[in-house]
């Protein structure tokens, strides 16, 4: 396992006494996502949750203009660049790093310019385009799989193996990022929780986050706040899914996870901290 991940401007220890699982909060500038769509679209809205995230204790704040629940519809380039420029320039010096959500290489060009620390592509950067337009810097990158696209990717999820044909998919876009040029320190991994998966396959998924980092050396983020996942585990609906998330949360770190990604940022840093107290 590497020891630290480059982040943009920042720098996150992976082990050894002082590490903690980091915690990415979800800040949606989407009047469509599944759990939150329409709270923060406006300015003020979204820089008062992030200083929100900020006061809870979040390590990197993740920013998506555009929505990727089942069933969405690609959003046009201007469109997501009207909505999430702003945010980031508004953003940028607030004293945490900022992840943006994004599969569109011009959209990551812009942010990149514009002072951003981390690329979150759900499509794992499969264009060439979008592997040039992060191959300079030091940003963070976090690769994830999904199986076809958003619009399509819930009907009928078909795996022979899920665990192999992630890890296979995973382990081709790391080749090609070494390849050109793209150190491993800046590279996290995302099996992508919900995206073309079935609850069976997440659930094996989340029994494997060890073994997906001992394969490549690299560190995982989960990403199952507030999923369908939850509610057909505990049948609640999406308002009410904050313990259940907490114990997917802890249960992602306590396979080995090192990111976790969440809506709920002050009560996943306490149950961290408690976590962490009893299990040190």
């Amino acid at each position: 396992m590497n020891k630290y991940f480059e982040c943009g401007r920042y720098r996150f220890l992976l082990s050894g006494e002082q590490f903690k699982p980091l915690v990415m909060g979800i800040l949606n500038i989407t009047p469509d996502s599944f759990s939150d769509g329409g709270k923060f679209t406006s300015l003020d809205g979204a820089i008062s949750h992030a200083e929100q995230m900020i006061l809870d204790g979040v390590d990197i704040i993740d920013i998506g203009a555009e929505s990727s629940r089942p069933g969405a519809q690609a959003l046009p380039l201007a469109e997501e660049l009207r909505r999430i420029m702003p945010v980031i320039y508004a953003l940028r010096d607030c004293g945490k790093p900022l992840s943006i959500d994004t599969y569109k290489p011009e959209v990551m060009r812009e942010a990149i310019l514009a002072g951003v620390d981390m690329i979150n592509d759900i499509r794992g950067f499969v264009s060439q385009e979008s592997k040039n337009a992060v191959v300079d810097g030091n940003l963070g990158l976090c690769v994830m799989h999904m199986q076809s696209s958003p619009s399509t990717m819930q009907m009928k999820p078909h795996y022979a193996n899920v665990n192999a044909e992630v890890v296979d998919f995973l382990r081709q876009r790391i080749a090609e990022f070494e390849l050109a040029g793209i150190h491993r320190d800046r590279i996290c991994i995302d099996p992508g929780f919900g995206f073309g998966k079935t609850l069976k396959h997440n659930i094996s998924m989340m029994r494997y986050i060890r073994e997906y980092q001992l394969e490549f050396g690299l560190p995982l983020l989960t990403g199952v706040s507030r999923k369908s996942m939850i509610g057909e585990i505990t049948g609640k609906p999406v308002e009410q899914r904050l313990a259940g998330s907490l114990a997917a949360a802890l249960a992602a770190i306590a396979q080995g996870a090192k990111i976790v990604r969440v809506h709920d940022v002050a009560e996943t840093v306490d149950a961290i901290k408690v976590w962490q107290a009893v299990s040190n």
